[in-house]
């Protein structure tokens, strides 16, 4: 099989899913969304990372770049182990529809998550102790450290690591053999969920994989200071001798924001990584694999620069281009662990060294259509007639706005223009118009943000960049799955060839179904 067959997909993270616990999860929803994809002809399913989050809710800031996000586990499922009771669901706080309110959420979830535990301990079967024994001792070597400084994270009131007593937070190990010995029930839940998340996912994966849908995961190049990652491996990071970052990553000034972006993650010690013949990256990686089928690495250029920012600034204005490990990293990851399905988030300031170094590697790049439009038009690289065959076409990312959003309050009218010039009419249908010239482009993939698909505004965008608070709170209701929208998709995807080829010829039409205006 190619590794990239011409094929298409949708952009939606598991958080924006229906449901009524607050926040979309791995329950029924999920895998009727993938009967959705499945009947839309769509065999792509692009997440963001799935890791556990934080202070702001960003899922590129999570505390492990291996633990799963234990607030996806879906409460039903539990009730179906013997977990939970109906009784314990029968009175679920009123959630918002099309918002996620964390706070709130992630309270009533912990506690619904802590009486799971306690039935598991008291009315757990053998065999489920035996399963979880077994898959506590094959993640040992990620699971032992996060469960610890999970447990650490809740003992004190959820504060960064660097903010713990000195012995916790610098590991000292007459504290870390404390807590082992004064937490056992404490950490052990913290596995208890991790399992939970992990068995959930790897059945939701199976179910997708067996309806043709693949799925994409994210890896973020940067991890989160707040993280065990970093907790753990302190000489892998440019630290000072309290833990805190001296340098640390983000962007110049671009597109985003006039400042640049200010990320706070800390920069890796490339030197004393390479030293360690690239461990936990490879280790990384290989976990990440096991949970999805295609990874997108995000912020691909840093592996051929980055920039570096001091600690100390307040903006990422000041800061220096540094190089990155370039093709010995990817050298020792393929030797460790083959041909990898990867995906290069090559967006931003790019240098000649970032194309050499992702062609080198055969990698797809992205290409994003808000961007390719305005003045000059038709010389624009973002146009589709532009495109090399190995590349990934996106409407917008999670980090745009909803391509109706964008019509309506980030367009001028020269980039209006150029948009009807470039389809040869007049602008009906912003959304559409952008997800025609995608799936229609020579681009093998093409990723479409369910917000497009479905029409919506402004109001339903996951991220803006650089903003501290609004972000990924977006979820959809039901009755979205049943939206006519679906339609479409399935008969531009079958008109573009697009469809898996050994699917039932279901999307042939004689003509294309009427859509509702956005």
């Amino acid at each position: 099989m190619t590794l990239f067959p011409r094929s298409s997909g949708i952009l939606l993270h598991p958080t924006s899913l229906p449901g009524r616990y607050g926040i979309g999860d791995l329950g029924d929803w999920a895998y009727k969304f993938v009967d959705w994809l499945e009947a839309a002809g769509q065999t792509l399913w692009q997440v963001l990372p799935l890791g556990p989050t934080s202070y702001g809710d960003s899922p590129y800031q999570a505390l492990s770049a291996f633990a799963g996000n234990t607030n996806l586990i879906s409460l039903d499922r539990l009730v179906e182990a013997g977990w939970l009771t109906e009784d314990d669901l029968a009175d679920v706080p009123e959630f918002p529809v099309y918002l996620i309110d964390y706070g709130w959420v992630i309270d009533y979830h912990n506690k619904l998550l802590t009486l799971a535990y306690e039935r598991f301990l008291a009315q757990g079967t053998q065999a489920q102790r035996a399963a979880f024994r077994d898959w506590c001792a094959s993640n040992a070597g990620w699971l032992e450290d996060y469960a610890l400084f999970a447990t650490f994270k809740a003992l004190y009131g959820g504060k960064p690591w660097v903010e713990w007593p000195e012995g916790a937070a610098l590991r000292h190990p007459q504290t870390i053999e404390a807590a082992r010995q004064n937490q056992a029930r404490q950490i052990d839940e913290q596995r208890f969920r991790q399992w939970l998340f992990f068995t959930q996912w790897l059945a939701l994966k199976a179910y997708a994989n067996e309806k043709q849908v693949r799925l994409i995961g994210d890896i973020p190049i940067f991890v989160a200071h707040d993280s065990s990652d970093v907790w753990v491996n302190r000489d892998l990071f440019y630290l000072d001798e309290k833990g805190n970052p001296t340098v640390i990553a983000g962007v110049p000034p671009d597109y985003f924001s006039p400042t640049g972006q200010r990320w706070g993650n800390p920069l890796y010690r490339w030197n004393v990584i390479h030293d360690s013949g690239y461990g936990w990256w490879i280790a990384r990686i290989k976990a990440t694999l096991a949970l999805v089928d295609y990874v997108r690495i995000d912020h691909f250029r840093g592996f051929a620069e980055y920039w570096e920012v001091p600690a100390s600034e307040e903006t990422a204005m000041k800061g220096r281009w540094v190089k990155g490990p370039r093709l010995a990293f990817f050298e020792a990851i393929k030797a460790a662990l083959g041909e990898l399905p990867i995906i290069a988030e090559d967006l931003g300031l790019i240098f000649k060294s970032v194309v050499e170094l992702r062609d080198t590697l055969g990698l797809p790049g992205m290409k994003i259509l808000q961007f390719a439009f305005g003045d000059q038009c038709g010389a624009n690289a973002f146009l589709p007639h532009h495109y090399p065959q190995n590349c990934v076409v996106y409407t917008g990312t999670h980090d745009n706005n909803t391509t109706v959003g964008w019509w309506n309050s980030e367009t001028s009218p020269e980039i209006r223009q150029c948009l009807a010039e470039y389809i040869g009419c007049s602008v009906q249908q912003p959304n559409w118009e952008l997800i025609r010239l995608a799936l229609r482009s020579v681009a093998h993939t093409a990723i479409i943000p369910m917000q497009d698909v479905l029409g919506y505004g402004a109001d339903t965008r996951m991220n803006t960049p650089g903003a501290q608070s609004g972000n990924w709170g977006w979820r959809f209701s039901a009755d979205a799955l049943e939206h006519p929208a679906q339609k479409t998709l399935a008969y531009l995807t079958k008109l573009y060839s697009r469809w898996p080829e050994s699917a039932d010829d279901e999307a042939e039409a004689a003509e294309e179904p009427e859509v509702e205006d956005a």
